[in-house]
């Protein structure tokens, strides 16, 4: 007997070893990814997935946050498996328009908040696997050629001496971007965040139509100074480039996510990626120099190097704004609308009056009279209002009549109605500023 057991138990072992392999590659041959995230952090990601499950290949395809959501309702019937992304906004529009479907992760590790914000969807539908704040670059070299300070808060931005030197990408175009815009709008109030904004713009170079165009413009020296989620910075200094990156106290710690697509039809390879991002051989790859992003494991900062970021110890960092993601999904058009209108459709006008201002005021110093303080001021607050109250913005009947608009495509309805009005209301207000400051500078 105790040979034909020996016998049997020797099968069993056989039977396990010969499945172990099948087990490794039992996963679907195939995994597709919808993704705004750039190559420097895609392919490092694909490339150690890949490695850890041979069997299967890894389709990434690139799109920015609202060009995906809208690719995802297009291929509801036959979708790809994941939606990768920084922009919690796109993941609700997911979630709610049941695009989405619940996976709890089986990561130990994982923090459960970062600051203030939940790191995992509380309803399921998606997981954050990073976490990303809102600020500043600079490059070092252009900043001492022409005679800049370091900028530190939004605050700074707004300073005459920085006019020219300034880039920004549209929200409209950037998940990224509009985070920042609602980080402001939140972190100051709507008025102020507002006003904030567009005396920031009169600053701007470039609105850029793409996110990553304004990192590039720094480091390259097109212009000194860029806002910018973190990981551009960071991961721009980490690779040589004469950068710094800070973040202004009012900014925001929130997650980036990954999320399984209703219908995905590679379900197991889908699950698998999750998992990896939260392990801890996934966590480490985001300290990799080209990518610089915040792991969700408190644990995976022990290596990580000197000076690295670490929302998890330094708990000032994001700690002013307590983002709510859903405010900022149910305004999401039309903020991202009235930011086009107002700066980047209008930024030779929006500059113009922000240059009359700064220079008049620069040439009338202490000794402005009465009437032209009184001009000034004027013109100050017809270059930092805004059409629309934030009650008004946040009303359903107003906000849900904004949607995407494709390049080519006409907008109709009231969409149109209020981006006719908004234009008027920029053309009129900065036309007014600029002739205000222009006479304050000669007002006796």
């Amino acid at each position: 007997m105790a040979p034909k057991l020996t016998r049997h138990l020797l099968l069993a072992a056989a039977v396990a070893l010969t499945a172990t392999p099948a087990l490794g590659q039992a996963l679907e041959d195939k995994l597709v990814i919808v993704t705004s995230f750039s190559k420097d952090l895609t392919v490092p990601f694909q490339q150690a997935f890949e490695k850890k499950h041979p069997g299967t290949k890894v389709e990434v395809q690139n799109r920015n946050s609202a060009a995906a959501i809208a690719f995802i309702r297009e291929t509801r019937s036959s979708p790809p498996d994941l939606f990768w992304a920084s922009s919690p906004d796109a993941f609700e529009v997911l979630k709610k328009n049941s695009l989405l479907q619940k996976y709890q992760s089986k990561a130990q590790g994982v923090a459960a908040k970062v600051g203030s914000y939940p790191i995992n969807d509380p309803d399921g539908f998606y997981t954050g696997f990073a976490a990303s704040g809102y600020g500043i670059m600079y490059n070092t070299r252009y900043t001492r050629a022409n005679n800049l300070p370091a900028p530190k808060e939004w605050d700074d931005l707004k300073k005459p001496i920085y006019f020219g030197h300034v880039g920004f990408s549209a929200p409209s175009r950037s998940g990224t971007s509009h985070l920042t815009v609602e980080t402001i709008l939140q972190g100051e109030g709507w008025d102020k965040g507002w006003a904030t904004l567009l005396e920031i713009g009169g600053n701007f170079q470039q609105v850029s139509d793409r996110s990553f165009g304004v990192p590039d413009a720094v480091n390259s020296g097109q212009y000194g100074v860029g806002i910018v989620i973190d990981f551009f910075g960071l991961s721009a200094k980490a690779s040589g480039f004469p950068v710094e990156f800070v973040y202004p106290t009012v900014t925001a710690i929130v997650p980036a996510n990954v999320g399984i697509i209703a219908n995905a039809k590679n379900q197991k390879a889908a699950v698998a990626f999750v998992e990896f991002l939260l392990s801890e051989e996934g966590q480490q790859i985001l300290l990799d120099p080209k990518i610089q992003r915040l792991p969700v494991r408190a644990s995976t900062y022990e290596k990580a190097p000197a000076g690295y970021p670490n929302p998890f110890k330094n708990t000032q960092l994001g700690a002013r704004v307590n983002f709510n993601a859903d405010t900022s999904e149910g305004r999401y058009e039309l903020v991202n609308s009235l930011f086009d209108r107002l700066v980047t459709f209008r930024l030779k006008e929006l500059n113009a009056a922000w240059k009359a201002i700064h220079d008049t005021e620069k040439k009338l110093g202490t000794g402005a009279n009465a009437a032209a303080k009184k001009m000034l001021a004027e013109a100050r607050k017809l270059a930092t209002s805004v059409p629309i109250t934030d009650k008004e913005a946040s009303d359903t009947a107003i906000a849900g009549s904004f949607q995407e608009v494709k390049k080519g495509q006409k907008v109709a309805g009231r969409q149109a109605e209020f981006e006719e009005k908004w234009d008027s209301f920029a053309v009129k207000n900065y036309a007014e500023a600029k002739s205000l400051a222009e006479k304050a500078a000669s007002a006796k």
